[in-house]
């Protein structure tokens, strides 16, 4: 029978990269199990007189939460970082020389008018220029961190179904794409799910025909890109009796009737996910779960 998972460290620390791969482990004997698997082999196996006789059991549990939530993004954030600065840092002297001219400019032209408060002038002047060039990080750019913070988010709400025999792979790539999707493999749920964390901000609302709006943005092409990486996991994952299932994590933003689903995409607040993904019909056992989420390490990687 599954045996529960502990519970996630309670002071919020991830599993790093290096932990143990998703697979069956099993428990020892405890005393009462020796003495039960001892007096079930005195027995004929044939004879079933002696009902009273407890069967021996082993606990299979799944090692879930392989992997970083949110580590692509946040590499990719570093290096965007990285980027910008460097090119800001490039740039660097010229942007000492406006600031030294503008202030000495300043100075001059407060001299000939209130002589007494050139120099304040001067420096409040060469300040706010400085100000305005000081490096800041572009709005695409940390785009990308807030996305790693709500995948780390997702990943703490989906945390408590371990014990409850699902296994989550984080931030796993797609092989020849550059997409990357987290993976649910449910021991009480309905398959394999794909799971895309988005950041929004307002509402989503759906138009007369159908279509999902973030405000003015149209989302079609973003649903439309998770269904595609879904389908291309699904073929890589070579499963034909499991359809990998597309769904989108909305932190931020309320989602009509609290949840929907647009171009075969289910699309829910993040944080439902736990009660709608318990709320799903039971088709695999524990063993199944760990055949699937250790197909799933090896024919996926890690995204970088």
């Amino acid at each position: 029978m599954p045996r529960p998972h502990p519970d996630p460290d309670p002071d919020g620390f991830w599993p790093s990269c290096d932990d143990p791969q998703p697979g069956v482990s099993i428990r020892p004997l405890t005393h009462a199990d020796l003495a039960a698997l001892l007096t079930h082999l005195d027995h004929d196996p044939g004879d079933t007189r002696n009902s009273g006789v407890p069967a021996p059991v082993l606990a299979v549990r799944v090692r879930a939460s392989v992997g970083c939530p949110g580590a692509s993004a946040h590499a990719e954030y570093r290096r965007r970082l990285a980027a910008e600065l460097a090119a800001w840092t490039h740039s660097l002297p010229w942007r000492i020389a406006a600031v030294l001219a503008i202030g000495l400019a300043a100075w001059l032209l407060a001299t000939q008018i209130v002589p007494h408060l050139a120099a304040p002038a001067g420096g409040i002047v060469a300040a706010g220029l400085a100000w305005r060039l000081r490096f800041r990080v572009t709005p695409d750019t940390m785009a990308w961190r807030r996305g790693a913070a709500g995948e780390r988010r997702t990943a703490r709400l989906l945390s408590p179904l371990e014990r409850h025999g699902w296994a989550v792979l984080h931030d796993l790539a797609i092989p020849g794409t550059q997409a990357n999707i987290d993976c649910d493999d449910p021991e009480c749920g309905g398959g394999v799910l794909a799971i895309d964390t988005k950041q929004y901000r307002g509402r989503l609302w759906l138009d007369p025909d159908g279509l999902l709006w973030h405000g003015r943005h149209l989302l079609v092409a973003t649903l439309r890109k998770l269904r595609w990486a879904a389908d291309q996991a699904d073929e890589v994952l070579g499963v034909a009796d499991i359809q990998i299932v597309a769904i989108m994590a909305v932190h931020g933003a309320n989602v009509p009737w609290g949840q929907l689903t647009a171009d075969g995409v289910i699309v829910a607040p993040a944080r439902r996910m736990p009660d709608l993904l318990q709320a799903l019909p039971a088709i695999l056992g524990p063993e199944r779960v760990a055949w699937l989420a250790d197909r799933a390490r090896r024919r996926f990687h890690a995204a970088a």
